[in-house]
């Protein structure tokens, strides 16, 4: 597993890419990626995504109503929204505020929100992880993020900004594709597929080790599993998966 075993075989999974490297060249692909092909794979891969994770995500949202405020509220913001895969796990009545940094998943949004009527659906915003600066500080009982540490500019400024926007005592969920062992092949296979991976996927990076960044941010109780989701023939198997109090 040498570097420049690394390098050749990422060589040759460009060489498969070219089209979409050159497309990228060109300034054709990123837009068309982030309009039209990203909404549409995700949307596909977040139904298998669901099936697989399903009782993993019903046993990890089963408390959210312990962090319901006085008012008799449960006030939620979701980091990356996308076509709305987590709305059939959230209590009935909860307010759920919506962000996304690319406001081109309305269509499966739509279906997702029509499918899930028990949610009271306050706003969508366009917003990057980092900056919710249109959320008010203190403003919600949870923060919901799936599937989107991977592919923010900055992990910690984006935990900042969780820890800014939660009332004391409020709760960050998450559920995240992580690094795999360093010792493994599926590190290795990792390594390989990254540049490409990265950039037809809309940003998604591979390698991150985002349980660290959740272990050095400055939340008061941490409860982290990591877990494997059986996506075969995938280099997003080794998850996290857990919930942290601010």
């Amino acid at each position: 597993m040498t570097e420049a075993s690394i390098l050749f075989f990422r060589a040759c999974l460009a060489l498969l890419a070219m089209p979409i490297y050159l497309l990228s060249f060109l300034g054709i692909w990123e837009p068309f990626c982030k309009k039209i092909f990203f909404p549409f794979f995700l949307e596909k891969f977040s139904a298998i995504h669901e099936r697989k994770t399903k009782k993993q995500k019903q046993e990890l949202f089963r408390n959210l109503p312990d962090f319901t405020s006085r008012s008799g509220e449960l006030k939620l913001l979701e980091i990356g929204t996308g076509c709305g895969a987590n709305f059939q796990f959230y209590p009935p009545g909860c307010k759920v505020t919506c962000t996304d940094i690319n406001p081109n998943f309305k269509q499966g949004l739509s279906r997702s929100m029509n499918k899930n009527q028990h949610v009271h659906y306050e706003r969508f915003l366009v917003a990057a992880g980092e900056d919710l600066h249109q959320v008010p500080s203190g403003s919600v009982d949870a923060v919901i993020c799936t599937l989107v540490l991977c592919s923010v500019h900055n992990v910690d400024g984006t935990l900042k900004e969780v820890l800014r926007v939660l009332r004391p005592g409020g709760a960050f969920y998450f559920l995240e594709h992580v690094a795999a062992d360093r010792s493994s092949w599926k590190y290795f296979w990792q390594q390989i597929c990254y540049p490409t991976w990265k950039l037809v996927f809309d940003g998604c990076c591979l390698t991150r080790e985002i349980w660290k960044n959740l272990e050095q941010a400055n939340f008061s109780e941490l409860k982290l599993q990591h877990i494997s989701v059986a996506l075969p023939w995938t280099p997003i198997q080794p998850h996290i998966i857990g919930y942290a109090v601010k």
